[in-house]
């Protein structure tokens, strides 16, 4: 059965995550599944990239599902978009092989974790409010060191199911303009709340609370309770993932 992709972007407040939930809770993958199966008359069922926890948002995500049938990606995407809530967007569908996998096959993925050092009433679900005082360049030391490290079981969610903490960094770098910091990380995958705690770690090193090579200590410990706090998920983005198939 022919295999799609779908590109798509999704604002996080209003969902309980990506993934579809045993109750009543209200998801991305829930309301993308109910709203294609309604635009292509047939069950469908989709497969993710990856998952993202409440609040999360996605620039861009990718999920797939097998359609037995042609698919026009402008049609399909005008149609599905009609049907979809607002904070939910289909940027195009993108034929596949059949043995594609949006998830197993991502190359790259990159997130953005956003902050605001002053009130912004347009950025209360977007980015993280914080006014203390932070030194951007400690943190930028301390977030170089991440690379030489692929074990971050210290930044991983206690009880997981993963079978392992191995992680390989592409980059990791903070930007400041103005009033607002962007944290940009990019790796092969991701543990479950590991760039949140990440940045709530290079935090307490712009505080001056720990130093920039406390943090190699902190991975080495493999402990997530050296590590710092988890910061909210509403600053966090999910930016760009890549295939090697997908231009």
């Amino acid at each position: 059965m022919p295999r799609y992709f779908i590109d798509f972007a999704y604002k996080g407040t209003a969902y309980h995550g990506w993934q579809s939930q045993p109750d009543t809770t209200k998801t991305v993958q829930e309301t993308l599944e109910k709203n294609l199966s309604m635009v292509l008359r047939t069950p469908i069922k989709v497969t993710g990239a990856g998952r993202t926890d409440a609040g999360v948002h996605a620039r861009q995500q990718f999920a797939h599902f097998d359609f037995d049938g042609a698919i026009s990606s402008e049609k399909l995407t005008y149609n599905l978009n009609a049907c979809l809530p607002d904070d939910i967007a289909i940027t195009r569908f993108i034929k596949v092989h059949d043995d594609a996998h949006a998830r197993f096959d991502a190359k790259r993925r990159t997130y953005e974790y956003h902050i605001h050092k002053q009130k912004d009433a347009f950025l209360q679900e977007r980015s993280f409010q914080y006014m203390h005082r932070l030194d951007v360049g400690k943190m930028n030391r301390a977030a170089q060191l991440l690379f030489n490290h692929s074990d971050f079981e210290c930044f991983s969610k206690v009880k997981t199911d993963v079978g392992t903490f191995i992680c390989r960094i592409f980059a990791a770098h903070w930007e400041e303009t103005d009033d607002k910091l962007v944290f940009t990380i990019s790796a092969d995958r991701f543990l479950r709340n590991m760039v949140r705690a990440i940045v709530g770690t290079l935090i307490d090193v712009g505080l001056g609370k720990i130093t920039p090579d406390d943090v190699t200590r902190i991975i080495e410990s493999k402990d997530r309770r050296e590590a710092g706090f988890s910061v909210p998920a509403h600053g966090l983005y999910l930016t760009k993932i890549e295939y090697d198939y997908i231009t």
